[in-house]
């Protein structure tokens, strides 16, 4: 086990990093940024609105819609941007649903008739695992409704953006446009030990020097080990749920004498496994943020409370 490493920056895909980096008044440069790079001229955003994450239904009994962020542009249009840390079955019809639901607020509330004219809706989704029927080598889907028959786009005012990070595989000299850039960033941040220096644009210094774990205060380091802390006992849940089903598979095999079931069953389960994006290296994780824990000062017990180490463990790092 390598415990040497030290993260110095914060995870930029995690449910605090994400928000720490776009979620912002004050970092709201990053976000235009990074969003204009995604569209890459095709639109220009020159000024954003932070608007609420957390949306009523259209009836008293429907379900309340939470997005990890929404903002609106300086002409109206708006846009969703999602994380995904892990595979989620119906991702794509949760993000169908997310928009739904946004056009539908746009819906005139009392008054005279409406006309249905309807503003820009776009969703970005942020993926740190891939769909099962993609190429290999395509890692951005920039999703229209289309006219089938002509080939053409039939409704260019909805659209999604899906970012399979996994498969971006482009290192340092291979970069070309800033969305390499940016793309790079939230993949590699991270286990970055400095910042690279052909990021020296203005907009990356600014990334790196907020995500930098000695700029979080003690109340903000806490918060991002909860939000880690939750990812791993999310992931945990699912390795038991694997697990569990690898073990009910090997006992139904058993008392059926099928061995070659069985053996399709753990290939399955390992499958399942992958998808679900589950990775090994949990405990090179904690011993991570228990480090930068102790660095920042925080006791021992709150330190083993936190990450699931033994008080000695944390006394020995």
């Amino acid at each position: 086990m390598d415990i040497r490493y030290n993260a110095r920056f914060i995870d930029p895909l995690s449910d605090f990093g994400f928000k720490r980096i776009f979620g912002s008044e004050p970092n709201k440069d990053l976000l235009l940024d990074f969003l204009n790079a995604i569209f890459n001229g095709r639109k220009r955003i020159v000024d954003l609105v932070y608007n609420k994450s957390e949306h009523p239904g259209m009836v008293k009994d429907n379900r309340t819609v939470v997005y990890d962020l929404l903002c609106t542009g300086d002409n109206g249009a708006q846009f969703i941007i999602e994380v995904q840390k892990v595979r989620q079955q119906y991702f794509r019809d949760r993000c169908i649903f997310y928009t739904s639901s946004l056009i539908c607020q746009q819906a005139a509330k009392g008054g005279p008739g409406w006309d249905y004219q309807l503003k820009e809706v776009y969703l970005i989704g942020l993926m740190d695992f891939c769909f099962d029927d993609t190429l290999p080598d395509q890692y951005i889907h920039d999703v229209q409704l289309v006219d089938v028959t002509a080939g053409r786009p039939f409704y260019k005012k909805l659209g999604y953006i899906f970012i399979e990070i996994p498969k971006f595989n482009k290192q340092e000299a291979a970069l070309e446009t800033v969305m390499d850039c940016w793309l790079f960033v939230l993949k590699h941040m991270y286990h970055l030990e400095k910042i690279p220096v052909f990021l020296k644009k203005s907009v990356f210094t600014k990334l790196f020097k907020i995500s930098a774990m000695s700029a979080l205060s003690k109340e903000d380091f806490m918060s991002y080990i909860r939000s880690q802390m939750r990812q791993w006992d999310h992931i945990n849940t699912l390795r038991a749920m694997q697990q569990e089903g690898l073990e009910e598979g090997r006992k139904k095999g058993l008392a059926e004498g099928r061995r070659k079931g069985l053996e399709e069953g753990l290939e399955a389960g390992r499958e399942e496994g992958r998808k679900d994006g589950l990775t090994e290296g949990q405990e090179e994780e904690r011993i991570r943020i228990a480090r930068n824990a102790k660095a920042k000062g925080l006791p021992a017990a709150t330190i083993a409370e936190l990450t699931g180490l033994s008080p000695d463990e944390v006394e020995q790092l």
